[in-house]
């Protein structure tokens, strides 16, 4: 009867490691094939003047790299999550709060594409004078210092909480973003500002989309342009949307867990869709969509995957000379 007991704990331990195994896998592959994409992309917007002296391009960077970071972020928290490590709460604190100012950065950056767009459709005379490289540069130190301004202040509520009671500074639960508002003020606080963070954007951004549809009915205005504008808003919209839904991402999981029994393929489903591929968007949308940027991104891609097969080419023959030897 021992050893039946034994046999079945060891099938069940081994039956979770498999399935933590398969959690992993399904999403890194795709989440280190995003991150060469970005990496690619964020490579080819320095690679060029042209890119680093045109404002939409200079924000588009801003918006990718915070993009890369808050994936490279996530998958690392997913993993310690799939593999039950339990963080200390100040480190848990750093990665959080590092994950929340990148995910702030880009609503807001995509804000101030927004604004761009709609300047050099309804103001073409005066978008030269108003869209600056400095002015750009200003615009994203004002992005990052309003996210983290925001943070600072999550990390004066967090210290308000008597850690001194715990037992330990070990977490009972897996590093998340929810796990990390220890009490009601930081809970009400994160809310808010959630709230008012894509509230703002999305203002923002959908007042810009109906800018850009009046100026396309004037007689002056270029069709070909602000029919690109349009899209562009509307993709931006989608992005904005697609952001917010990432905020609710793990209350969404906690509350099916309570209805199914198990949602192993859900989860994963969710995190790739909710997390991971609205992080590559960004890349997707305008590698696709630019001309300017499509053949030079092509090429790069083309580069690099030749670059890592002649590589892997090189170890090959080199373990096979060392093994005849």
């Amino acid at each position: 009867m021992a050893n039946a007991i034994q046999s079945q704990t060891n099938i069940t331990v081994g039956q979770e490691l498999l399935e933590r195994a398969l959690f992993c896998t399904l999403t890194t592959v795709p989440c280190c094939v995003f991150l060469f994409i970005n990496g690619t992309m964020l490579f080819t917007l320095r690679s060029k003047t042209v890119f680093c002296e045109t404002s939409r391009y200079i924000l588009l960077f801003n918006l990718l790299f915070a993009d890369t970071v808050q994936l490279a972020l996530s998958q690392l928290l997913y993993i310690l999550a799939v593999c039950g490590i339990r963080l200390m709460y100040p480190l848990c604190g750093v990665l959080t709060m590092l994950a929340d100012l990148t995910n702030e950065i880009s609503p807001l950056t995509l804000v101030v594409m927004s604004l761009e767009r709609y300047v050099a459709v309804c103001y073409p005379l005066r978008h030269s004078t108003l869209i600056t490289i400095r002015n750009t540069e200003v615009a994203i130190i004002v992005v990052w210092v309003f996210s983290s301004l925001n943070i600072l202040t999550k990390v004066f509520l967090l210290l308000n909480f008597p850690f001194e009671n715990l037992e330990s500074l070990q977490m009972k639960y897996f590093c998340a973003r929810e796990n990390m508002l220890l009490g009601r003020m930081s809970d009400n606080y994160d809310k808010a500002f959630t709230y008012f963070l894509f509230v703002s954007a999305g203002v923002a951004v959908t007042s810009s989309y109906i800018g850009v549809i009046i100026a396309a009915r004037s007689a002056s205005t270029d069709k070909a342009s602000s029919r690109k504008a349009r899209n562009t808003l509307l993709l931006h919209l989608v992005q904005l949307g697609l952001s917010l839904s990432s905020t609710i991402h793990n209350p969404l999981l906690i509350a099916m867990s309570k209805v199914l029994n198990r949602i192993m393929r859900i989860q994963i489903f969710l995190y790739v869709c909710i997390i991971i591929l609205p992080r590559c968007l960004s890349s997707l949308i305008y590698g696709i969509r630019d001309q300017t940027i499509r053949p030079i991104l092509i090429y790069n891609l083309c580069c690099q995957w030749r670059h890592s097969l002649s590589l892997s080419v090189i170890s090959t023959k080199a373990k096979i000379c060392m093994h005849t030897s």
